[in-house]
C-alpha cells in the first residue's frame, strides 16, 4: 500500500513536531528537578504533540492538498460577502454604538467631554475605511449624522438600527 504524498509530508511533520515537543519537554524538566523530571516532561510534551498532532491530521491533509480553491462567491471583494468586508462592518457598527452611548449616556454624568470627542473620532477613523461596502457606508453616514446632532434619541436609535441591518444583509448575502 503506498501513501499519498500529503500523508508522508502530515507525517515529516508530526515526527518534527513530536521530536522538538519532546526535546523541549527534556529541557525544561531537567531545568525543573533534575533528570527524572526531565523525561517525565519529554514523554509528556512527546505524547502531546503527537496526540495534537493525530487529532488534527484531517485538517492539516486538507490544507496540504493541491485542489484547487473554490471560486469566491458572487459580488465578492470589497463590498460583497467576503470576511474582510464583513470584519470592516462589525467593527463601524461597534464604533458608531459606542459613539451613540457617549451622547445619549444612560446617566446624566456618565461621559465626559473628552471622551465623547474620542469616541466620535474613532467612529469617524473607522466609517472612512475603505474596505467597508457602499450600503453599510450610507447607513454608517446616516448613524453619524443622526448621533451627531445629539437632540433625537430616537431618530439615533432608529438610524443605528438601520445600520444593524444593512450590517446583517452583508453577512446574510454570503
Amino acid at each position: 500500500m503506498r501513501s499519498s504524498p500529503v500523508a508522508r509530508i502530515h507525517l515529516m511533520i508530526t515526527f518534527v513536531l513530536v521530536m522538538c515537543g519532546m526535546a523541549g519537554g527534556a529541557c525544561f524538566g531537567w531545568l525543573l528537578g533534575g533528570r527524572a523530571l526531565g523525561v517525565l516532561a519529554a514523554v509528556a510534551a512527546g505524547l502531546g504533540a503527537g496526540l495534537g498532532s493525530f487529532l488534527s491530521r484531517r485538517h492539516v491533509t486538507s490544507f496540504l492538498r493541491s485542489d484547487p480553491a473554490p471560486a469566491p462567491a458572487s459580488g465578492a471583494g470589497v463590498g460583497g460577502g467576503d470576511g474582510y468586508a464583513e470584519g470592516v462592518a462589525e467593527a463601524v457598527l461597534v464604533s458608531v454604538a459606542t459613539y451613540q452611548a457617549a451622547v445619549f449616556p444612560l446617566t446624566t454624568f456618565g461621559v465626559s467631554g473628552e471622551e465623547r470627542d474620542a469616541r466620535r473620532g474613532v467612529a469617524y477613523r473607522v466609517c472612512a475605511h475603505e474596505g467597508l461596502p457602499q450600503a453599510v457606508r450610507v447607513s454608517a453616514a446616516a448613524a453619524l449624522e443622526a448621533v451627531d446632532e445629539g437632540a433625537d434619541a430616537g431618530r439615533a436609535h432608529a438610524a443605528m438600527r438601520a445600520l444593524s441591518l444593512a450590517v446583517h444583509d452583508q453577512r446574510a448575502a454570503r
